[in-house]
C-alpha cells in the first residue's frame, strides 16, 4: 500500500485538466445523432426502430424531430436509414436542464422529372 501512495505522489497526475484542455473522443465514441436534412426522404423507418420514441417524422409537416434526453444512442436509426442520412457524432450533446425536442424542417429530394418525349419515338 505504501507503494501505492508514493507511486500516485511522485507519478503523474490522474485528472485532466478539463477546462484548459478539450477531451479527446474516440472515433467510435457514441455522442449524439446527426442528420443531413438534404437527404431525408421521411419515409418514418428511424422514428418506428427507435426503442425509446426519441425520434418523430412529421410527414405533412415536413420535420424530423428527436428529443435527446430520451435517446439511448443505440443506433437502430442510424443502421435502418434508407438514405444513410443519419449518422453518429463523436461529440456529446450539451448539457440540458429541460426537455428539448430538436425540430429539423425537411426538404425531401425532388422526384426526377419524366422525359417529354419517349426515347427511340421521334
Amino acid at each position: 500500500m505504501t507503494s501505492t501512495v508514493i507511486k500516485h505522489l511522485l507519478g503523474p497526475t490522474a485528472c485532466k485538466m478539463y477546462p484548459v484542455e478539450k477531451p479527446v473522443f474516440f472515433a467510435n465514441t457514441r455522442g449524439h445523432i446527426a442528420i443531413e436534412t438534404n437527404k431525408c426522404i421521411l419515409c418514418t423507418l428511424c422514428a418506428k426502430k427507435c426503442p425509446t420514441y426519441a425520434i418523430q417524422v412529421d410527414k405533412p409537416g415536413k420535420a424530423w424531430k428527436i428529443e435527446r434526453t430520451k435517446c439511448i444512442m443505440c443506433l437502430a436509426c442510424v443502421a435502418c436509414c434508407p438514405k444513410k442520412c443519419l449518422t453518429s457524432e463523436n461529440q456529446y450533446s450539451a448539457p440540458v436542464t429541460v426537455k428539448v425536442v430538436e425540430t429539423f424542417n425537411v426538404e425531401p429530394p425532388a422526384a426526377p422529372k419524366a422525359p417529354e418525349t419517349c426515347p427511340g419515338k421521334e
